[in-house]
């Protein structure tokens, strides 16, 4: 009876330890606030939404002692400029595609994208296990950031075009939305490229003032309206086989964060990271259907345009690594891993794939 009876009091008075610690934990922690802007509009629940989740998992993890409060692209900053409001301090963090500023390094489409590179699974494991990561942090912590993947767009539409594209002529002279090193490539194939923030397109593309436009996919071409005034919807997006999306912070303010929530942080972007993939394979197809139904014209890009861009893009690749020792060194790293990547995923998910979605088509 006494064994009993010292248990259940030492118990009570570790329960009551327990009660009066969590507090005191909690007590010691600072209360900080961060301005994240992002390059996106809050019409885009799944890109903003990526940035809405990651504010939301911080607060609650930290009992609201850490709190992001998210603005859309026009409030804080315009879209294309969030890296540069990172950088300076304007908000602590951004959320933005890298690719947006190869005007400062082209280096900074590998966090993104590359034209004819991985897929969004290749991606991802260049970036936790190829090296990917590290190098990115080398070249954003030369612009005062700190990189946390925080999202992808997974694999991209080709865009809407006015017209139909059936050789590499029908590409000439066209002014096109489009990102990253993709419109230096079509570009060598007569096209005038334009850098547009996401929602700035339907504008641009309803006055005519842009031919054909490419954001991400279905579900986010619908809400902005594209189809209104472009019926010719293409695929494959051939530079965006993937789209990675990463939280931009401050050096200075990363570095004063404790360090409990930094690994908040971090691992509500990784969750993100995972929301984001799986809600866009969730409302893709849903939303192309009703595309379609709407009077889209679904095309594919014709294998002479694809074999063309691709020529380029391999050119382009050599001529950037030449000139600039900071993408040859990542370009150097990066296509091994992407030539291994490959002869994996023919042998397993290609082969797969091909069977299972041409018996798919078939049925149908």
């Amino acid at each position: 009876m006494k064994r009993r009876a010292f248990l259940a009091g030492a118990g009570a008075g570790l329960a009551a330890s327990t009660v009066v610690a969590a507090p005191a934990i909690a007590q010691s922690q600072p209360e900080i606030k961060w301005r994240l802007a992002s390059s996106y509009p809050k019409s885009l629940d799944t890109i903003f939404g990526g940035a809405e989740l990651i504010a939301r998992r911080v607060a609650a993890a930290t009992d609201n002692k850490f709190q992001i409060r998210t603005f859309a692209a026009g409030e804080i900053v315009p879209a294309l400029q969030v890296l540069d409001a990172v950088q300076n301090g304007t908000v602590e963090c951004g959320q933005s595609a890298a690719y947006f500023y190869i005007g400062k390094d082209p280096t900074f489409c590998f966090d993104t994208a590359m034209p004819f590179g991985l897929n969004t699974r290749q991606h991802i494991a260049w970036m936790m296990h190829g090296g990917g990561l590290e190098l990115m942090r080398e070249l954003f912590r030369d612009h005062n950031i700190y990189n946390i993947p925080a999202g992808n767009t997974t694999a991209q539409m080709g865009g809407w075009f006015r017209k139909e594209i059936k050789t590499v002529e029908d590409l000439s002279g066209l002014k096109m939305r489009v990102g990253g090193l993709a419109g230096q490539i079509m570009g060598k194939l007569g096209l005038v490229p334009q850098q547009i923030g996401g929602g700035d397109i339907y504008p641009a593309l309803e006055r005519g003032t842009i031919d054909a436009a490419e954001f991400v996919g279905p579900y986010d071409d619908e809400k902005l309206g594209f189809h209104k005034v472009a019926k010719y919807y293409y695929s494959p997006g051939w530079w965006e086989g993937s789209a990675q999306i990463p939280l931009m912070i401050n050096i200075t303010a990363w570095e004063q964060l404790p360090e409990s929530y930094r690994t908040i942080l971090e691992q509500a972007c990784w969750e993100a990271n995972t929301w984001m993939i799986a809600k866009y394979d969730a409302v893709n197809a849903a939303a192309l259907k009703r595309l379609v139904a709407g009077g889209a014209q679904l095309r594919a890009f014709p294998r002479e345009v694809m074999m063309a861009c691709e020529k380029i893009a391999n050119e382009l690749y050599d001529e950037l690594s030449a000139k600039n020792p900071r993408f040859r060194k990542v370009y150097e790293a990066w296509k091994p891993f992407r030539d291994e990547e490959r002869l994996w995923f023919r042998v397993a998910e290609n082969t797969f794939d091909s069977y299972v979605y041409a018996q798919s088509a078939q049925r149908r």
